[in-house]
């Protein structure tokens, strides 16, 4: 075994907490930990899914096949645990989560859109006869799903959508029909040459009305041959920024024929005759959305966990300059710059991971309500779905690039794996509902819940905007406690200057829709604070009731981790504290050597919060954040793997070079 470096085992000498002990916070508990490193020990003994030359030298095409090749093998074992007992709807996520996040698919799996979004549209579009007859068939991967909403010409309007099924009731099929080029279907992942089936979102026409959007089982592929059925023009979309292995594909329609039951009817039915039944809720649908929505905010978690694993651990090996002269070059770590690039990043994660978790176990509680018939809380979960997708994919784009910039050069490396994964969060920005759109759909919650702020009983994620109106006349209080009032009064002010804005525009005679547009910045800007209220005050929460639950010395370092999160966006935000607070230039000169003290107690705990994400060199994949960090001899054996430092002199030279140095070109 390879020693550790020792500037980075220095770090781990001097941790202040057991790391073990918040791993298993993390997890959840220790059996969640036992559980969590058995699978991973499952997946990575498939030694076949390893590559021995990187991916990043093979062709588009070569990277497919590979992605294909690996994803059957490690999507193979969770038809095994499900054999087993071991799999189950309850710890689906994690299951599937952790598959899909082993860095051996560290540009994604041409599989994923079936266990993402194919298995739960049916899950909760379906109806029993339904999910009896596709669920067994798509989770034992007989079948293999993607999910066909968005088109060429439409994607955040969903409404726009131009494909359409129309029922013809003497044969009791749909037939669908892409009528122009726009409608074709477009980024749906394995559509292009792995899935046999999809969902398709189309409009749907009987009895010559149109009934606006529904899903459809579509058979795209022979079950045996793999071609295209008749009528059919599906293929791949081309390379992108990142995601190159999802085989994101597209799908037109020329009058293809598929049976009624097809049509997924859990909410809404078409009968024999044509005739339409229309869903008790439109808003039923929206299940399927927070569920995935809720795997996306999980998602950002453990691609931001990876990025400040990487960082953390390369600025603590990496030294560079002085900070005095005549002393050794010092670990870039103690530089405060360096620090303020990074540990909000740690923060985040476990800021992002209790909320996210707070939001999962929301969406199953009102779930439970839609069973039985209550649909209040529906509309609340939606905007805290929206919102916090949004704010979780763009905090993660943001500090995953910080992280590749405070590795200098290096993070600029493919083999950081650091650029690999910005082009992994940056498109979570825009799939399942563009950033923008998803904080005004919230907005619209936030101004409906405002304009009936007095007649109406308010939910949880809103009920604070009652007690900002009297906090919004109190001191500034430089707390934890001060910050959360003080951002809950920022969003009250903005929610409540958006709606007399509105009004104010509608009354000098312009229409709702143009004064709602004529507000739109404001309007994200509100819902973006909205969500900042809820995240830190649902991390500050959360970390409290653990008073009794962690040692002391762990709880020091979680609420210093709340403090960070608290006071990062407090300064951020620092002119709309200025304008809608009591905060006085005082407050801020205070605040400021606050956040420049907490970073300061951070540091000597910065390695060990990172090793507590636990997260594995195979599947972390980097030459910067290995474990042991032997940064540059791993950078060393990567760069020899390159197909170039095969031969001492490539061809070109006799080819191209020499002849041009010689001047006989």
């Amino acid at each position: 075994m390879k020693r550790t470096n020792l500037d980075l085992q220095q770090e781990r000498d001097k941790c202040s907490f057991n790391v073990q002990e918040l791993t298993t916070l993390i997890d959840g508990g220790p059996e969640k930990t036992a559980e969590r490193k058995e699978r991973e020990d499952v997946m990575l003994s498939k030694r076949e899914v390893f590559d021995s030359v990187p991916e990043e030298y093979l062709s588009h095409k070569e990277r497919y096949e590979n992605a294909v090749r690996k994803s059957v093998v490690l999507f193979s074992l969770v038809r095994k645990m499900q054999e087993e007992g071991k799999t189950s709807i309850t710890n689906y996520r994690d299951v599937v989560g952790g598959l899909l996040g082993t860095s051996t698919l560290r540009d994604g799996s041409p599989l994923g859109l079936h266990y993402i979004m194919f298995m739960p549209a049916i899950l909760n579009q379906g109806n029993e006869e339904q999910q009896a007859k596709w669920l067994s068939r798509a989770w034992n991967c007989s079948i293999i799903g993607s999910y066909a909403q968005t088109e060429l010409g439409h994607g955040t309007f969903i409404r726009g959508l131009e494909t359409t099924a129309t029922y013809d009731s003497a044969t009791e099929e749909f037939v669908l029909h892409s009528p122009t080029l726009s409608s074709y279907k477009w980024w749906p992942g394995g559509l292009g040459h792995t899935a046999n089936y999809c969902i398709v979102v189309a409009q749907l026409y009987t009895k010559g009305q149109c009934h606006g959007i529904h899903s459809f089982i579509v058979q795209v592929r022979d079950e045996d041959t793999h071609m295209p059925l008749p009528g059919m023009k599906v293929g791949e979309i081309g390379a992108k920024l990142g995601l190159n292995s999802v085989n994101n594909g597209f799908l037109g329609f020329d009058n293809v024929r598929i049976p009624r039951s097809h049509m997924l009817m859990k909410h809404a039915q078409v009968l024999k005759d044509g005739t339409y039944v229309r869903s008790r809720h439109s808003k039923l649908n929206y299940g399927a959305m927070v569920f995935v929505r809720v795997v996306i905010v999980f998602d950002m978690v453990n691609y931001l966990s990876k990025a400040v694993t990487i960082a953390t651990r390369y600025s603590a090996v990496r030294r560079q300059s002085q900070l005095k002269q005549g002393e050794p070059e010092c670990q870039i770590l103690d530089y405060v710059t360096q620090q303020h690039k990074i540990f909000i990043g740690i923060a985040s994660c476990h800021a992002f991971r209790i909320t996210a978790n707070k939001l999962w176990n929301t969406f199953h509680a009102i779930n439970e309500e839609l069973v039985g018939g209550n649909l209040e809380r529906l509309p609340e979960l939606h905007a805290l779905a929206c919102c916090l997708k949004a704010i979780t994919t763009s905090d993660a784009a943001a500090f995953v690039e910080r992280c590749r910039l405070a590795c200098g050069g290096h993070g600029y490396m493919l083999s950081s794996n650091l650029p690999l994964m910005y082009g992994l969060v940056t498109a979570a920005c825009t799939y399942e509902g563009e950033n923008t759109v998803l904080l005004l759909q919230t907005a619209r919650f936030l101004v409906k819940t405002y304009q009936n702020l007095e007649t109406n009983a308010l939910t949880p994620t809103v009920a604070y905007l009652k007690s900002a109106i009297a906090k919004s006349h109190e001191r500034w209080s430089n707390t934890v406690d001060g910050i959360r009032d003080g951002l809950q009064v920022v969003a009250m002010r903005k929610i409540s200057y958006c709606v007399e804005n509105i009004t104010k525009i509608v009354n000098s005679g312009m229409s709702f829709e143009d004064a709602w547009n004529r507000t739109s910045i404001q309007l994200v800007a509100a819902a973006e604070v909205h969500c900042r209220v809820i995240v830190m005050t649902t991390f500050y929460e959360e970390v409290e009731l653990l008073a009794n639950a962690v040692s002391a010395e762990l709880k020091e370092v979680l609420h210093q981790l709340v403090e960070l999160y608290s006071v990062y966006w407090a300064l951020e935000m620092l002119s709309d504290l200025l304008l809608y607070t009591k905060i006085t230039q005082a407050d801020v000169d205070k605040m400021r050597l606050w956040y420049e003290e907490t970073l300061g107690k951070i540091r000597r705990n910065a390695v060990g919060l990172v090793d507590a994400f636990d997260i594995r060199d195979d599947m972390l994949q980097s030459t910067l954040g290995a474990y042991d960090g032997r940064v540059y001899e791993r950078l060393m054996e990567e760069a020899a793997k390159s197909p170039l430092n095969a031969e001492p002199v490539n061809d070109t030279f006799h080819r191209y070079l020499k002849p041009f140095m010689q001047g006989k070109l």
